[in-house]
Parts: structure tokens; C-alpha cells; sequence
């Protein structure tokens, strides 16, 4: 089950999420740069995609590859409604979270890659924002929100056989 955090960590989570949801075309934008970001981390991850593991992951043509930019939106559209249900859903959360990560390991998604995510998706959101609005203590937040919604997703990885 999603652990419990403070109003405040929830409350600096979604307000620097905020900012990031005012970037244009911010779901293309930022997807594309999160998985850019965790392709570099975890380059076996790029064959989930269809993509070489010795592929660029800055190379012209993972940003124009419709289905990488499909995924790479509907992750940031995923990321939306689920921090969107921290607070009185957060048993719906667990369980939409449970049923993703049950999913992905038929996508050949390993449990090792939720980490190099977190940290994809936590320097993609302080690239965007800079040092003034991406704080160490919103980084710590971050840190935490992303660490309860990954533990549902790993721990129904690890029961799927």
C-alpha cells in the first residue's frame, strides 16, 4: 500500500508539479526527456521499445518514433492521475498501481529499472524547473512520493511469476 507522507511533502510535490504541467506540450516534452534520461541510466531498457541497447538515446530517431512518443506521454499522464489521487484515493492508487506493475513485467520491465525511472523522472522535473524552484527539500519530497508510488508497482513484480 502506498505509505503514508505528510501534507507537506504531497503538497511540494504537486505544487512543483504544477510548474512542470505549464510547459508547452509538456507531456511530449517532458516523457521524452524523462526516458532519454533513464535510457542513459539503463540502456537495456530501450529494447522494451524496440530500440538497440547501443542506441544513442539522444539520437533523432527516438524522438520521432510515434510509439516511443505515445509511451512517453501516456507515462506523464500516468504520473498526473496518480499524484493527483495521493490523499483520499489512495487505496484506488495502490490498486491501479499493483495492476501496472503486474502489466509491465509483460513488457519486460525489470524491478532494477524503477530506481534509474526515479531518478529520471526527479532530474527531469529539477532540470525543468532550476535550483530556485527545485529545492533540496522539494528533491527529498520527490525522492519519497516517487519511492511510495514504485513500491506497489515492484512489489507486484515480484509476485507475478
Amino acid at each position: 500500500m502506498v505509505a503514508d507522507m505528510s501534507y507537506s511533502t504531497v503538497s511540494q510535490v504537486l505544487e512543483s508539479w504544477e510548474k512542470v504541467r505549464r510547459v508547452d506540450n509538456y507531456e511530449e516534452k517532458v516523457g521524452t526527456k524523462l526516458f532519454q534520461k533513464l535510457f542513459a541510466l539503463e540502456p537495456e531498457a530501450q529494447r522494451i521499445f524496440g530500440f538497440s541497447k547501443d542506441m544513442d538515446p539522444s539520437a533523432p530517431e527516438v524522438l520521432k518514433n510515434p510509439r516511443f512518443i505515445k509511451h512517453a506521454k501516456y507515462f506523464i499522464q500516468m504520473i498526473d492521475k496518480a499524484l493527483s489521487m495521493l490523499g483520499p484515493d489512495i487505496e484506488i492508487l495502490t490498486e491501479i498501481l499493483m495492476e501496472l506493475g503486474e502489466k509491465h513485467v509483460r513488457y519486460g520491465v525489470k524491478p532494477e529499472y524503477f530506481p534509474s525511472m526515479g531518478r529520471a523522472l526527479i532530474g527531469t522535473v529539477q532540470e525543468l524547473l532550476g535550483e530556485d524552484d527545485f529545492t533540496d527539500d522539494i528533491k527529498a519530497d520527490w525522492v519519497e512520493v516517487y519511492g511510495a508510488l514504485s513500491y506497489d508497482m515492484i512489489r507486484a513484480q515480484k509476485n507475478v511469476k
